[in-house]
């Protein structure tokens, strides 16, 4: 079973084709990244506009590296949420009207749960009971998945996204977007004990993440280093610290992210024992995050390519892929598109 796979929750527009569930025949994404720096983070309206622009020239591309043409494409799946509400109408306005023309059946997809299946793109496949941790730019979520389509949140974000919080702290420090990739390279050459930064505590029980506060105190720390208090705005804060100040403080909060993050996979792990661990998102492409969490499991852990990480086609068509077994499509003349939908 082939399924071209659609995605354009926020900046990137993708699609792919990937044969039953596992087999990546394509996977074509065209990133806005150098669009959206300018702005310093992604503007929704630009965001839309440039998926009208490269949406059908990059489902032809991919249909194309994958060899298939729609005779051969067995079903279509689309992002259809949580996301920006332009750039989620115009995949799933394609996706519908894609299969209304050609007769396929059309399949919505959860763009939190769908990160998870970009580890069955990859060999070996991950076992159940599987634990996920899937973090990237607007969402970090911990799942326990007792099968493809069983799957329950155990925790999640309270406010900031680890990603969010990236790009908020760079921001402050006058690097640029995004966050992730320019802390990342700051953080090499910093001391991460220079700075000591507060993890947030949300009782013994909870697994939820919570970064607004950590992005809170690096601005307080900073505001401090440059002999200021808490009126001095955040953009004045670039222009009153030097490099290695910079570095540090780019070192410690990569730091304080990761033991946060690694921290509740942990606990998550000791309380239900699963087969399986996987990391999923463009935060889960960190090579920090991947050793702490290969060091603190007893587990053989396998991750996905970067390619895989990011959003991405593939994984909205491996996710497809089993509700198509499940016989779960959408009607393409009702299909909504659900900018803060839930996991459920």
């Amino acid at each position: 079973m082939k399924l071209l796979g659609i995605e354009t929750s926020c900046d990137e527009t993708a699609a792919a084709v990937v044969e039953d569930g596992c087999h990546a025949l394509s996977n074509v994404v065209a990133s806005q990244i150098d669009i959206h720096k300018e702005y310093g983070g992604v503007v929704p309206e630009v965001a839309a506009r440039s998926h009208i622009e490269v949406i059908l020239p990059v489902i032809h591309e991919a249909m194309e590296k994958a060899g298939t043409d729609w005779d051969d494409i067995d079903g279509i799946a689309v992002t259809a949420g949580p996301g920006l509400l332009g750039s989620l109408l115009i995949g799933t306005l394609t996706a519908r009207t894609l299969a209304l023309i050609h007769g396929k059946p059309l399949y919505a997809v959860n763009h939190v749960v769908a990160h998870t299946f970009a580890n069955f793109l990859i060999d070996p496949q991950p076992q159940f009971p599987l634990l996920a941790l899937s973090v990237s730019g607007g969402h970090s979520h911990l799942l326990l998945f007792e099968s493809p389509l069983e799957y329950r949140l155990l925790g999640r974000t309270r406010d900031d996204a680890a990603g969010e919080a990236f790009d908020k702290v760079a921001k402050i420090m006058g690097l640029p977007y995004p966050g992730g990739i320019s802390i990342g390279k700051a953080a090499i050459q910093g001391d991460e004990h220079a700075y000591d930064l507060p993890k947030a505590k949300l009782g013994p029980e909870s697994l939820d993440f919570s970064f607004s506060g950590l992005k809170t105190a690096v601005l307080r720390t900073l505001q401090k280093e440059v002999g200021a208090d808490f009126r001095l705005p955040s953009s004045q804060i670039p222009g009153r610290i030097n490099q290695d100040q910079v570095n540090n403080m780019a070192a410690s909060f990569h730091r304080t992210v990761y033991e946060t993050l690694v921290g509740q996979l942990l606990k998550a792990y000791k309380l239900y024992s699963p087969k399986s661990v996987v990391i999923a998102g463009g935060v889960a492409a960190n090579q920090r995050l991947r050793e702490e969490v290969s060091r603190q499991i007893p587990l053989e852990m396998h991750y996905a390519p970067m390619q895989y990480c990011t959003d991405n086609g593939a994984m909205i068509a491996s996710m497809g892929y089993y509700l198509a077994q499940a016989g779960r499509s959408a009607d393409p003349l009702k299909l909504t598109t659900d900018p803060s939908l839930a996991i459920s």
